[in-house]
């Protein structure tokens, strides 16, 4: 038998009906407004086909797809970063060292509090008044990476602060160094126990770096944007644009479920009885 690691209580039968009523609730509530939503459009004759006949031009589509790409850049760059940046973070705050992890708490602390915007105009208006102008990509990437190294290394930290704390003394028993048993013992098994939240943290980023049209950065909603001034059709250039968000989006938030679901998630094997000295299990066998 096995019990599996989670850094979450499971759900009883009460809480799992309260989940599954409100999860049609906000279904139904969901689907109404998007009625709504279709029947005024209709009556504003925002879903003629001649509306929506532009794009089914290849240029368009090779326009935004130019836009889709620096998205995706951006995010790569920040997820790549961020990931590097709040793993030692995360080392950081757990370092029995007192003004690392004093600094890194702080971090941290500050990091998830500022909000990304705010950094995105620093890196535009701040620092160019100091002399450092980076190029219009990094005026999108370091902010994102200052933000989301942040909430990756809670996230991480979570992963290893679940894991029981003996793993950590059987590596040390061995002979192993605080660094070797971080390393080979301690953060692979976190990481692939946070894996999942790792990815929906990947769908907040891949969202953030829509501000990319405040420095003028080439991604798909600055692309959207330009393209509705151009053709005039706001409305469904942007319905356009949130579809590709939701495919992009809706990817990553099933990869995380499918990790959440995955035969192979960290388990611990429950502790074994054992019979009290002098007694025997009816099929053992017995010394004559």
């Amino acid at each position: 038998m096995t019990a599996t690691l989670s850094l979450y209580d499971e759900p009883g039968p009460r809480a799992r009906r309260r989940i599954l009523l409100w999860s049609i609730v906000s279904a139904v509530v969901i689907v109404g407004l998007i009625v709504l939503a279709l029947m005024q459009f209709a009556s504003k004759g925002q879903l003629d086909g001649d509306r929506w006949a532009p794009f089914l031009d290849i240029a368009i589509w090779e326009y935004l797809g130019v836009g889709l790409l620096g998205t995706l850049q951006a995010a790569a760059l920040t997820a790549v970063l961020g990931f590097v940046l709040g793993l030692l973070l995360a080392l950081g705050r757990l370092s029995r060292v007192g003004w690392v992890s004093w600094f890194c708490t702080a971090y941290i602390e500050i990091a998830r509090t500022v909000p990304v915007l705010l950094l995105i105009y620093l890196m535009l208006f701040g620092l160019p008044q100091l002399g450092l102008n980076f190029p219009v990509l990094w005026k999108l990437v370091i902010p994102l990476t200052l933000a989301n190294s942040a909430a990756f290394a809670e996230i991480i930290r979570a992963g290893v602060l679940a894991l029981p704390r003996g793993q950590a003394e059987a590596g040390l028993s061995l002979g192993m160094t605080r660094w070797q048993v971080d390393r080979k013992v301690v953060l692979p098994q976190a990481l692939r126990f946070v894996a999942p939240s790792l990815v929906v943290q990947l769908v907040s980023l891949l969202k953030d770096t829509s501000l990319g049209y405040i420095v003028a950065f080439t991604e798909l909603l600055y692309r959207g944007q330009v393209l509705s001034t151009f053709n005039g059709l706001l409305i469904q250039t942007f319905v356009v644009v949130t579809a590709i968000f939701l495919a992009l989006n809706g990817s990553l938030s099933g990869l995380a479920a499918r990790l959440q679901k995955r035969p192979g998630r960290r388990s611990l094997a429950a502790p074994a009885k054992v019979a009290p000295a002098g007694l025997t299990t009816p099929n053992a066998p017995v010394d004559r």
